[in-house]
């Protein structure tokens, strides 16, 4: 693990360096976005009432920078930026939207200050966000708060698992809101960081945000039978989202059901995630963060810094041009191989990953964007923890040319109050799509046949297996491909020191 990384190159002293110097300094201040919309004229205002940090400065003003230098700053500012540009031009599909419905039948959209809902698990058909689960019914929605705060909707769930993740422009996780919180049914409100105005009578809740965006992800679990599923309409019906000024104390509902679908302008005929970073545009778009997002404690000379950079660079074009280079090698070079599982996290045992830190990133900004570039919008541990599997017990790279196992011991079994689940997914972090429509195993199935001493065996192979393993068969594809092994609601014991098993040659 700790070979690749450095063959990412990435400079860490030299980021780091530039926030000791800040925090020294300051110690007493706590393929394209939608080819259908790449020429649209539409500006976001994420959040122009926030001012650039200016408290510590970069370089002089004037300094000379030659290109080499400019260069290798752009490739550290693309990696440092790449999951809040990345929000950022979700943001812009948002806008085009003209009701909360369907992309492309498969991925829940709306206008902003809006959410949809799907009424029932997510297609293989999304690209939007990899790394899906079927496990749980989805919602999506993006609030920006210095536009209008928003009301969040959410019924009496009983007995049901639910979680409404709720991320900042960073990716980290803001409030609490879900069964693990106690969270009860009622009216939630989320503000930005500016906001100081009085609390509307009936509001359950305010959340607040540190980013004026946010980005709203409910999601309800359903059993795979008819009955289930059948049982959360009424329930996800009730999940709504709407700006405050819509806010009237009464409990709105909408039939998702019959959610509109819109053609997806976006679709990625690669089979690969949505390209919501395009290397050649991203230092076009890359002053409107610094603008959208405050500097954390310690940030401020590092914005400084990128300041200076960008400032030099709009007054001559070998710079700018020093810039684009930076961004299309940064993404070959430092992004592209953070979409494999091995390179993401922290190992744990049996070749397995996982990050300890996900959705509270902080400054840790390669966790950040390994985790944005693998599968973005992960959730905080204390609502989520997924292991990562690229290997076999034996270090060699899964492939479908073999057959394989896991057998989980009667102790090993995932130990959670939510739910657990194990997904198969390609090479491009998507579901492996397969006659069977099998994409993942776990809680939600009510027929997994244990072995007789408690444990339980997964079977993963290209054929269906005879008999009682049936039931136990995760569909692989023929060439190379990876797993991830999520805990939702886990119990203290997953959170500090869980190592799930190896993976096993089939004999």
């Amino acid at each position: 693990m700790m070979k690749t990384i450095l063959k990412f190159k990435i400079s860490a002293f030299l980021i780091m360096g530039m926030i000791l110097a800040s925090c020294n300094n300051n110690q007493n201040q706590n393929q394209h976005v939608a080819t259908a919309f790449k020429d649209s004229t539409v500006v976001s205002t994420v959040a122009s009432s926030v001012p650039t940090p200016v408290s510590v400065p970069g370089p002089m003003a004037g300094t000379v920078m030659t290109k080499e230098y400019v260069y290798q700053m752009g490739k550290q500012m693309y990696f440092w930026g790449w999951p809040l540009v990345n929000m950022h031009n979700r943001v812009l599909v948002m806008r085009q939207v003209p009701e909360p419905g369907l992309n492309g039948g498969a991925v829940p959209v709306a206008p902003v200050g809006q959410l949809c809902m799907l009424a029932d698990y997510i297609t293989p058909a999304e690209r939007y966000v990899a790394c899906p689960n079927q496990d749980v019914v989805y919602g999506f929605g993006i609030g920006i708060l210095n536009e209008s705060p928003v009301v969040l909707q959410i019924p009496d769930f009983g007995n049901r698992f639910w979680l409404v993740q709720m991320v900042n422009q960073r990716t980290d996780g803001i409030g609490g809101l879900g069964a693990m919180y106690g969270s009860k049914s009622g009216f939630y409100m989320i503000v930005g960081p500016d906001w100081k105005d009085e609390t509307p009578q009936g509001i359950t809740e305010v959340i607040h945000s540190n980013t004026n965006m946010v980005v709203i992800i409910p999601r309800a679990f359903m059993n795979n039978t008819p009955e289930d599923k059948a049982a959360i309409q009424p329930l996800i019906s009730q999940v709504m989202m709407y700006p405050v000024a819509q806010f009237d104390g009464k409990m709105k509902t909408t039939d998702w059901t019959k959610a509109p679908s819109f053609p997806d302008a976006n679709k990625s005929g690669s089979g690969q995630e949505v390209a919501f970073v395009i290397p050649e545009k991203f230092f076009d778009e890359f002053p409107a963060i610094l603008q959208e997002v405050p500097a954390l404690p310690g940030e401020e000379a590092l914005y400084g810094l990128f300041n200076s950079i960008m400032e030099a660079a709009n007054k001559d074009k070998d710079l700018k041009a020093a810039l684009v280079k930076a961004a299309v090698d940064a993404e070959k070079e430092l992004i592209e191989p953070l979409r494999q599982f091995k390179n993401v996290g922290v190992p744990v045992g049996n070749y397995w990953n996982t990050t300890k830190n996900g959705a509270a990133f902080g400054t840790d900004y390669l966790s950040r964007t390994a985790a944005a570039r693998t599968n973005i919008f992960v959730n905080q541990p204390v609502e989520t923890i997924y292991y990562n599997q690229d290997f076999d017990g034996e270090g060699k790279e899964l492939n479908g040319k073999g057959n394989y196992t896991i057998t989980f011991r009667k102790e090993e079994l995932p130990a959670v109050k939510g739910f657990w689940s194990l997904t198969v997914y390609d090479e491009h972090h998507f579901f492996y799509q397969n006659p069977e429509k099998i994409y993942s195993l776990g809680t939600k199935n009510k027929d997994l046949k244990l072995n007789g001493d408690g444990s339980l065996t997964i079977y993963l192979q290209n054929k269906k297996p005879e008999g009682d393993k049936a039931s136990n068969w995760l569909p692989i594809p023929t060439a190379k491909f990876g797993f991830l092994l999520r805990a939702y609601w886990p119990e203290e014991s997953m959170v500090k020191d869980y190592t799930p098993p190896a993976v096993m040659v089939a004999k």
